[in-house]
């Protein structure tokens, strides 16, 4: 059996839009998309990484109350939870591509450092970092 981190959450807003905005514009694929009452357990994989899932779940019943499910909104929105990093074989393209998609990006392609990288936020506010890593790099 392998041992490692498997999943990591997103809080959004609307499981649907995530979902349309993840499979829809950046291309990943659904992994899991289950339901328990209320609750659905949505996750999402890179096409490129099929052995890790990007949790995406609704602050709410049952991990949290109403004040903190609106606390966490909040937060996300303000852009305060740590960014994700994505990394892309062509920065530039990318941006391009996901641009025209309708890709909400806070920051165009910028080389340092030999590398390019780019900031993108999802619709409930997530920060991501897309970076093309230098050449000769892994």
């Amino acid at each position: 059996m392998n041992q490692g981190i498997n999943v990591v959450g997103l809080y959004v807003n609307d499981q649907d839009e995530a979902l349309e905005f993840y499979v829809g514009k950046l291309g990943f694929r659904v992994h899991t998309d289950v339901r328990n009452g209320a609750y659905r357990w949505l996750t999402v994989q890179h096409p490129q990484q099929p052995s890790f899932q990007l949790g995406l779940f609704t602050p709410g019943p049952p991990v949290h109350d109403e004040a903190t499910a609106q606390a966490l909104r909040a937060m996300v929105a303000k852009g305060a939870m740590p960014p994700l990093v994505l990394t892309v074989a062509d920065c530039r393209a990318t941006y391009g591509q996901w641009q025209a998609l309708g890709v909400e990006f806070t920051q165009e392609p910028v080389e340092r450092f030999g590398s390019i990288d780019a900031g993108f936020r999802d619709p409930a506010g997530n920060g991501w970092k897309m970076i093309q890593a230098a050449e000769g790099s892994t």
